[in-house]
């Protein structure tokens, strides 16, 4: 009988789905395979399936959300660690340091317009304000009388 260190020695290569989730990038497995099958996982610049074998030295291209990552495979592990332990499974390029860098500063420059709703959906007080303050010119705007005389129906 083998132990775990042993086992992982001699590791040469292992499923891409199981290497992502033991390097922390997707908090299941389901999740991971979910996000190789709707293409935001490349390896090599190629769209793989989920059971294809990554090992030390392939290129992982990966999404999340906005975030764009390419990462250096450096080791493979069977089991799900800590986050130290985890970070030692690759090794994120240089351009993608500087990409990722770079993105996070333009949103920081310009956010999104919707998260500077602090208090996001007027509530139902709000709404009828808003429906006090225009309520005369919100009627005439919008009329929709059955009895226009001007054009009879056919």
């Amino acid at each position: 009988m083998r132990s775990e260190s042993a086992a992982a020695a001699d590791m040469r290569a292992m499923r891409l789905d199981k290497w992502l989730w033991a390097a922390r990038f997707y908090k299941t497995r389901a999740l991971a395979v979910q996000e190789i099958d709707r293409g935001r996982v490349q390896v090599g610049g190629a769209d793989v399936k989920p059971s294809r074998e990554v090992k030390p030295g392939d290129t992982v291209t990966l999404r999340q959300g906005l975030v764009v990552r390419e990462v250096v495979v450096r080791a493979l592990s069977l089991q799900r660690g800590p986050a130290p332990v985890a970070q030692q499974l690759y090794e994120e390029t240089p351009d993608s340091v500087a990409a990722r860098e770079a993105a996070a500063a333009t949103r920081r420059i310009a956010p999104e317009p919707a998260h500077a709703i602090a208090l996001g959906r007027p509530t139902k007080r709000d709404r009828r304000a808003l429906d006090a303050q225009r309520q005369g010119d919100w009627n005439e705007r919008w009329s929709a009388a059955l009895d226009d005389r001007e054009n009879p129906p056919r």
